[in-house]
């Protein structure tokens, strides 16, 4: 197992270096614009005047300061810095506060709803950025954005928080993420991603308010998001936490699984630690049932009709080896990171494309690949992939 986790981890250094990290580097910044493009289709063509996603930008400027915290390459750097330049000129709102959820391509504001989910990532992003460069402007960005969920967005009656406003921060009607969610108050999705934004903030601004609500967090999602009896995450809520799917998501299952048990690390409550250990092996066992003999694991489940999305869409796929290690570094049961294995392999021979870079949207349970949805946009960012590759170079027998 060791040798295979050495190889594991040296392929995935191949992956990041000579194929996700230059697609975009490559193909994907506006030099006229600024920035990056919107938008490549899933036939390879590239969309100049597409316009530029907010959670787009927040997790290309993650990226790239990740690469850079890890590699120590000055030439991450520099496209850290272009999306961090961008972000800065374009994205904020200088008059209300917080970050717009879409611009046209020139950059100039198309879509001025404040997503909290948005807000989380470019919170996210820009932490990074501070860690990898120390630049206070960019840390004290995300503090104030900190500031801005918590005054508008938090919920004092009932706890979490709600999902979007609108560019004065009014709480909208249509709350939804995209077409394809529930217009509930409340959603696990949106829920995730601030937990970890806050985790990474933790890191690098010791904060009273900050903690506290991290930790509220990591309850919430003990206590409301976590079903006690599937361990399943549920999806969608009212304001009073009442349950409004049917859904089990499994790539959200076995995100979580791992982004739970950081949280509590980050927050370095022992007894906190714990308890959550045996909360996030559940969920990745209960994630198994997702799993198939050919190492991918499928989109998700509506357990009121018996309907399975059998896709498998790229980021599923990269979270799924994350959180099986994470659960082999808890049990050091290799069954686990067999998992992980099985899943590099599958991935390797359906979606990474070897010719034109990235990886494809998804591939379906016949082996067909996906070239309808995108190869970058809105949704498909350098993030799930590099993240994955991060997170298990950095596992496996330490740096």
């Amino acid at each position: 197992m060791k040798y295979e986790l050495l190889q594991l981890k040296q392929e995935l250094k191949e992956e990041l270096t000579h194929n996700i990290l230059p697609f975009w580097m490559d193909k994907m910044s506006d030099v006229k614009h600024g920035g990056f493009y919107g938008q490549m289709t899933g036939k390879d063509q590239l969309i100049p005047n597409a316009p530029k996603g907010g959670v787009l930008n927040a997790r290309i400027l993650w990226t790239f300061s990740a690469a850079s915290l890890y590699f120590k390459n000055p030439v991450y750097i520099e496209y850290a810095l272009r999306a961090k330049d961008f972000i800065f000129n374009h994205f904020f709102d200088d008059e209300n506060g917080g970050v717009y959820w879409e611009l046209y391509a020139d950059g100039s504001p198309s879509d001025t709803k404040k997503q909290i989910y948005n807000q989380a990532f470019f919170l996210y992003g820009l932490v990074e950025f501070c860690r990898a460069t120390g630049d206070k402007d960019s840390l004290n960005k995300a503090i104030e954005l900190f500031l801005l969920i918590e005054r508008h967005s938090f919920d004092t009656d009932a706890n979490g928080y709600f999902e979007a406003y609108s560019k004065d921060w009014v709480l909208l009607d249509d709350l939804r993420l995209s077409e394809k969610d529930a217009n509930e108050k409340k959603t696990m999705n949106t829920h995730l991603h601030i937990l970890e934004a806050y985790t990474n903030l933790l890191r690098v601004w010791d904060n009273q308010l900050l903690e506290k609500q991290l930790r509220n967090l990591i309850e919430l999602f003990l206590d409301k998001i976590v079903n006690n009896q599937t361990f399943h995450l549920d999806l969608f809520f009212d304001e009073n936490w009442n349950c409004k799917s049917t859904l089990h998501s499994y790539g959200h299952d076995i995100e979580a699984a791992w982004l739970l048990d950081e949280a509590a690390q980050v927050l370095g409550d022992i007894d906190l630690i714990r308890k959550v250990q045996v909360v996030t092996l559940k969920i990745a066992n209960a994630a198994i049932e997702g799993l198939q003999s050919n190492g991918s694991i499928w989109n998700e489940k509506n357990y009121a009709t018996g309907h399975v999305d059998t896709n498998c869409d790229w980021w599923p796929q990269a979270e799924s080896m994350v959180g099986f290690f994470n659960a082999y570094e808890h049990t050091k049961d290799e069954v686990y990171a067999r998992i992980t294995l099985a899943a590099w392999e599958f991935i390797k021979e359906n979606l990474v494309d070897r010719k034109k870079g990235e990886w494809h949207w998804s591939v379906s349970d016949t082996g067909e690949v996906d070239d309808v949805n995108d190869k970058a946009g809105f949704w498909k960012c350098p993030y799930h992939n590099s993240r994955m590759c991060f997170e298990l170079m950095m596992r496996i027998h330490g740096r």
